[in-house]
């Protein structure tokens, strides 16, 4: 079985079985899903994929936090413009730090802020769980695919008799 089919295959258990989740902790699903995506599209694997995911989307909460939170005392609609360019300044420069260096990731945690219109405690959790449901559904598959050449590689053995 191929890379991309195994993972595919456990992405796509996984995937109903995180809605069933989410519905089930009262959770964003879709929320959860950009966790799972920003994994998917980290450029780093395994746990350290997985920290460096979830670090920079919690970072993004809270960027988008302190944009809601400074436009609400913006008398000017202008101000609030200006405060987005400087923390979205903020949000790139960050990257500085090795461990806050995946921009998009905080960009989605940011994304997901506002979409749930700054609701960050039901966002955190659906971004954490659906980080570690991206992580299990690729390590799951990679374990598939592993399983499943080892199988095809002791099928195509000589037998002795």
């Amino acid at each position: 079985m191929s890379t991309l089919v195994a993972i595919s295959l456990t992405t796509g258990i996984l995937s109903g079985l995180w809605g069933w989740v989410a519905i089930s902790l009262g959770l964003l699903s879709w929320a959860g899903f950009l966790g799972c995506t920003s994994y998917f599209a980290s450029p780093n694997d395994g746990l350290k994929g997985l920290s460096v995911n979830l670090i920079t989307n919690m970072s993004g909460v809270f960027w988008a936090m302190v944009i809601i939170n400074a436009s609400q005392f913006a008398s000017l609609e202008i101000l609030g413009y200006m405060i987005t360019a400087i923390v979205a300044f903020l949000m790139c420069v960050q990257a500085k730090q090795a461990w806050l260096g995946y921009i998009p990731g905080t960009f989605i945690g940011s994304c997901a802020t506002f979409a749930a219109d700054g609701n960050w405690k039901l966002v955190v959790p659906s971004l954490i769980l659906g980080g570690l449901f991206g992580y299990l559904m690729k390590a799951s598959g990679m374990w598939v695919h592993q399983k499943s050449t080892q199988s095809q590689a002791n099928a195509s053995l000589p037998t002795r008799s």
